[in-house]
């Protein structure tokens, strides 16, 4: 301390131009005007000294250190005032580095409130929760003289802890300190409350409060959205309006998120034109917020306008635009967009991914996303969800395999359940049962959806008994099967051949709180179709509460061209031509069973029906992967580069099995003579 008081008196006596002002040797009680990561400005303070305006317009590291190395040889370090403002921007700014304020703060002496206060926000901000809290934990061990303000950041600090309890006990010694009646405070434990999903203790707080203002308004409505309640957060809002307190943009940007969940187009109209009377500014993420709404709303033409109007735009303004142009199908010029914004993230990234796996183009979604990952961006777990579908769509399994074996074995992202669910669902649609059980079993925590996951994995794989048995095993751990699971359960019991298992399952759905809907009904008649019960299967339609669909009348139809039923599969060809007269797979099957029967006549009249619609037969189809690339071949087709070649080795394979059909069937001729 002596050493310090000695070097400040020789900086002002020998250096008396590098002087600063009096406030700039204010121990606390400061703050500054700087817009970029001080969130309390002074507008009454002015900073002339060339050296804090450097730090105010400070944008990078070796800008900063710089900064730090000036004012260390000038002396600058010891006053409190500027390093600061050089903690902040470490702590703060996008472009510092929280780790080097953590250095930079244990070097010094004497921290003032504001300084312990900059170090929680900043470990708030990077979402380093618990190194947050411990911060204030030192203040209140080091018996710093905290502000209402140590409070307001110590509970952000609890939010991310995932355990109440911690906030709780903050609360109570708000409650010691007689800290509760602050506003600001109160606003703070409404947030901590929202955020915890205790909208019950929020709003006990919110009405014990004698002055609202803006942000506790806000602070309920923002809680009320997060919490998915839409309809209480827009009538907090009209208490609001009502008890004539203005909004602010931060209000606003909760009220358009509310009518962006609701859905409705209208009511976000009215909104927008309430927030242009009342001269709310909109700023960039005002805008953000009123774009999103009217994407999520299904008006892309407004929205449009909007981001053509925006005179600045971020990843989140283009993002958007991307999402809605997939939401309808509009994947072409969602690519176009991507193309042409001017810096991606990796948010950007899954949403292009997205739109291609989501509109059934998966071979682009994986081409897209090889490319993110060849520019060093780390996928977000939604964007290997995203791109595992992509995977289930194109049968790429070896990709799928690939990213399990980097991405999770590597520990370079948790296997959480959507991530393991998404496992489970590649394996099962590549065919890899094995696998994916491996997977289901591998996961620390599993939901409904993982249970449904493979429970719908065996039976399409016609494992009918293991799907049964893990039916009953997720009934035993207390989870509550819904229409998914008992589709998944039916069936199995069809693919088994499980006719009296399938019927106490289908009758019993009230049991777990269920009603049979149209698929449930489209596997019992699948079942009993597959079996031979047809005359019950048409029954069992006939009694339907509900119009059947094209998977009803399919099951049945398929049933009749096994078991040779003409009757009853000309009324299921019926009723399904007249809900998809264009789905050649119907005539295809119709005539299939007239010719099976012999019925020349019938399979005449069923090719000059699809002449008269003008149907035509999808060509089969074949897909194989070589080396990494898909190669899809039609029948008879002749357009690959290779097509000699491959004729050549299927002409070789061919003559070969012909040769092996003879040796087996002269052993077998061998062993009955």
């Amino acid at each position: 301390m002596k050493l310090r008081t000695t070097l400040l008196r020789y900086i002002s006596i020998s250096s008396p131009s590098r002087r600063i002002p009096l406030i700039f040797q204010i121990g606390k009680n400061f703050s500054s005007n700087s817009k970029k990561w001080n969130s309390n400005p002074n507008p009454n303070l002015i900073i002339t000294h060339p050296t804090l305006l450097l730090i105010e317009s400070c944008n990078s590291m070796s800008q900063a250190k710089q900064i730090q190395a000036h004012i260390t040889r000038t002396g600058l370090v010891f006053h409190l005032f500027p390093i600061s403002r050089l903690l902040s921007f470490y702590s703060m700014d996008e472009n510092g580095s929280l780790s080097y304020a953590n250095v930079l703060f244990g070097q010094i002496l004497e921290p003032n409130v504001y300084i312990w206060n900059t170090m929680i926000r900043g470990c708030v901000k990077h979402q380093f929760f618990e190194m947050g809290f411990e911060y204030f934990v030192r203040m209140v061990k080091e018996r710093v003289e905290m502000d209402k303000r140590s409070y307001v950041f110590g509970l952000k600090s609890c939010e991310g802890l995932e355990d109440i309890r911690v906030g709780e006990s903050l609360y109570c010694r708000i409650w010691k300190v007689g800290c509760v009646g602050e506003v600001i405070v109160r606003n703070g434990l409404m947030h901590f409350y929202s955020e915890s999903h205790k909208l019950g203790e929020a709003m006990r707080i919110f009405y014990e409060t004698e002055v609202r203002d803006v942000v506790s308004w806000t602070s309920m409505i923002d809680g009320y959205v997060k919490n998915d309640l839409v309809d209480e957060a827009l009538k907090m809002f009209d208490k609001m309006c009502e008890s004539g307190v203005e909004p602010n943009e931060v209000t606003m940007v909760a009220v358009f998120s509310a009518c962006a969940l609701k859905g409705d187009l209208s009511l976000g109209e009215r909104v927008h034109e309430f927030a242009e009377r009342k001269g709310v500014r909109f700023s960039l993420n005002l805008m953000n917020s009123m774009l999103d709404m009217y994407v999520k709303c299904g008006s892309l033409a407004k929205a449009g306008e909007i981001f053509d109007k925006m005179e600045v735009k971020d990843v989140f303004s283009w993002t958007s635009m991307i999402n809605g142009y997939a939401k309808i199908e509009e994947v072409d010029l969602a690519r176009k967009l991507f193309d042409e914004m001017p810096r991606k993230n990796v948010v950007a990234w899954n949403a292009m991914i997205a739109g291609y796996s989501q509109n059934s183009r998966p071979n682009e979604a994986l081409e897209l996303f090889l490319q993110m990952e060849n520019n060093g961006l780390v996928p977000m777990e939604s964007t290997l969800v995203c791109a595992l579908s992509a995977c289930a769509q194109s049968g790429r399994m070896n990709l799928g395999l690939r990213i399990y074996d980097y991405y999770i074995k590597q520990q370079l992202v948790k296997l959480s359940i959507i991530l393991g669910n998404a496992f489970v669902d590649m394996y099962a649609k590549c065919g890899n049962i094995r696998a994916a059980r491996e997977i289901f079993d591998e996961m620390p925590k599993k939901d409904l959806v993982s249970y449904n996951s493979i429970i719908v994995a065996y039976a399409s794989h016609g494992h009918a008994h293991k799907a049964l048995h893990l039916f009953e095993q997720m009934i035993n751990v207390g989870f509550k099967p819904d229409e998914i699971t008992l589709v998944g359960v039916l069936s199995a019991c069809a693919h088994g051949g499980l006719v009296k298992m399938g019927w106490e399952y289908f009758t019993d759905m009230s049991r777990f709180g269920l009603k049979p809907g149209v698929e449930h009904y489209a596997c019992m008649t699948d079942l009993l179709s597959r079996v031979g019960i047809l005359e019950e299967a048409y029954q069992l339609i006939k009694t339907m509460p509900m119009e059947p669909d094209k998977a009803v009348w399919g099951g049945l139809l398929s049933g009749c061209r096994i078991h040779g039923n003409i009757e009853l599969g000309k009324i299921a060809a019926e009723n399904l031509i007249i809900l998809d007269p264009n789905d050649s797979g119907i005539y295809a099957l119709l005539a299939s069973l007239c010719a099976k029967k012999r019925k020349w006549d019938d399979v005449s009249m069923v090719r000059s029906m699809m002449r008269e619609k003008g149907v035509k037969k999808n060509p089969g189809s074949s897909l194989i992967e070589v080396e990494g690339k898909f190669h899809e071949f039609l029948v008879a087709d002749e357009s690959h580069p290779e097509t000699e070649d491959i004729y050549k080795v299927l002409q070789v394979i061919f003559s070969s099995s012909k040769v092996e059909d003879f040796a087996l069937d002269s052993r077998y001729i061998d062993a009955f003579s």
